[in-house]
């Protein structure tokens, strides 16, 4: 046992934090025993119960991952003694669940635990669920966050998400979704599920949709933590690769996006000395990991490209433009949406000139999928200023701040607002 004067706060920072290290083992491992993910989240919160309750008096143990599990297992003998299913999981217990003289359970959970924790994200991000519920219980069951922290992360009420994860449960259980990794085309299917579950994780951090925060550093570092897991795990795959490059490189910018008071600071105007050189770094080992494993790369690992070409600029002036409107060309044709062409436009302005971006903006003007996206017209409104159109540009980003919901976004926007009103000569409230 370790230190037996550590008090009961910090006993239970300990538990915090071998609960975000350990759950998803452990509550792999248990659906694996079990077949029910409920039932093996209610087992390991009781081992967790347990932990904050004894490990105050005992000490944290040598093991502790090991000893949640063995606490759990225990748990799980008397939920199955007392139930009629005593006589169908008799022998399997008998294989799976610790007794007392089987002290070390971390060496034999070592031979699954990899199976266990894919198996549990790919459950997780199961299409039965909606994108909602996916991302809901792949924070509480891989990520190990409470259902109090999701909530604060996505400005939900937290009965909301609880009733999410509640509901993806019982839709997990009534569709009778095995606890196996699905075979040939249906895990590529469920992979690029299971990806952009991730994904949303990163960018509702990196760039808020709502509240007073621009950026969640919180939310960023969770996804990271998450594909930098599935990476481990699925070593051969070119665009899990690609997508940890992705926001490893995003990531790195997070301290320069906001000022001091946090107001947002945007890409050319960043203090890149504050870009976080490690992020980087292992940002493009991961993408020269995507390059090797596939013939070409994917639609994540094209982004972690042009991600890559603003990384290895020292300056906003030496980016190179044209490569990354070339990758965004080629991100078009490999996976189409108009986000992919407007952030094309924004490429080719800044590689050919403001008019050749706002030729293509102006053929998504009218994109249905667009009309409530206020970054079409913050971009049009950026473009209309370096063209001197500062009239035009005003009503842009007026239109583009009140289509937004973070705050600090929309002040930002009204105060491009007030400087094209300045520079074409009309004075807000004048």
């Amino acid at each position: 046992m370790t230190d037996l004067t550590l008090t009961a706060s910090a006993t239970h920072r300990v538990v915090d934090a071998v609960w975000r290290m350990e759950s998803a083992k452990l509550i792999g491992a248990l659906t694996r025993v079990t077949g029910d993910v409920g039932l093996a989240e209610e087992l390991a919160q009781d081992a967790l119960v347990a932990a904050l309750e004894r490990w105050p008096e005992t000490g944290v143990p040598d093991k502790p991952g090991a000893w949640l599990m063995a606490t759990a297992k225990h748990r799980a003998i008397d939920v199955f003694r007392r139930s009629e299913r005593l006589e169908r999981k008799t022998a399997e217990l008998g294989r799976e669940i610790v007794v007392a003289d089987e002290p070390d359970w971390a060496a034999a959970l070592d031979e699954v635990v990899e199976d266990d924790v894919l198996r549990l994200v790919f459950i997780s991000c199961h299409p039965v669920l909606s994108r909602e519920a996916r991302v809901a219980l792949t924070l509480r069951l891989i990520g190990g966050l409470t259902t109090d922290e999701i909530a604060r992360a996505f400005l939900v009420a937290e009965s909301t998400v609880a009733q999410r994860i509640v509901r993806a449960k019982r839709t997990l259980t009534a569709a009778k979704v095995p606890f196996e990794l699905p075979p040939g085309p249906e895990f590529t299917a469920r992979l690029s599920s299971v990806l952009e579950v991730i994904y949303l994780v990163f960018n509702e951090g990196y760039s808020a949709t709502s509240g007073q925060d621009w950026v969640r550093p919180a939310l960023c570092q969770e996804a990271l933590r998450l594909g930098r897991i599935l990476a481990a795990l699925t070593p051969a795959e070119s665009e899990v690769h690609g997508l940890v490059a992705l926001m490893e490189i995003q990531a790195s910018r997070l301290r320069a996006r906001i000022s001091a008071t946090g107001e947002p600071v945007l890409l050319p105007d960043q203090d890149r000395g504050r870009w976080d050189r490690v992020l980087i770094g292992r940002g493009l080992a991961a993408l020269d990991k995507a390059e090797r494993r596939g013939s070409a790369l994917g639609p994540y690992g094209l982004q972690a490209a042009i991600a890559a070409c603003h990384a290895r600029a020292g300056t906003a002036e030496a980016t190179d433009w044209p490569q990354i409107a070339a990758l965004y060309e080629a991100l078009a044709e490999l996976a189409p949406s108009p986000v992919v062409e407007l952030n094309r436009a924004v490429a080719v302005s800044r590689a050919y000139g403001p008019a050749a971006g706002l030729e293509l903006v102006d053929a998504l003007t009218d994109v249905p999928a667009l009309q409530g996206y206020h970054l079409l017209p913050s971009v049009r409104g950026d473009l209309l200023v370096q063209l001197g159109r500062h009239e035009e540009a005003r009503l842009e980003f007026e239109r583009a701040a009140a289509l937004t919901r973070n705050e600090r976004e929309q002040a930002l926007l009204r105060d491009r607002a007030a400087a094209c009103a300045v520079l074409s000569g009309r004075h807000l409230g004048g």
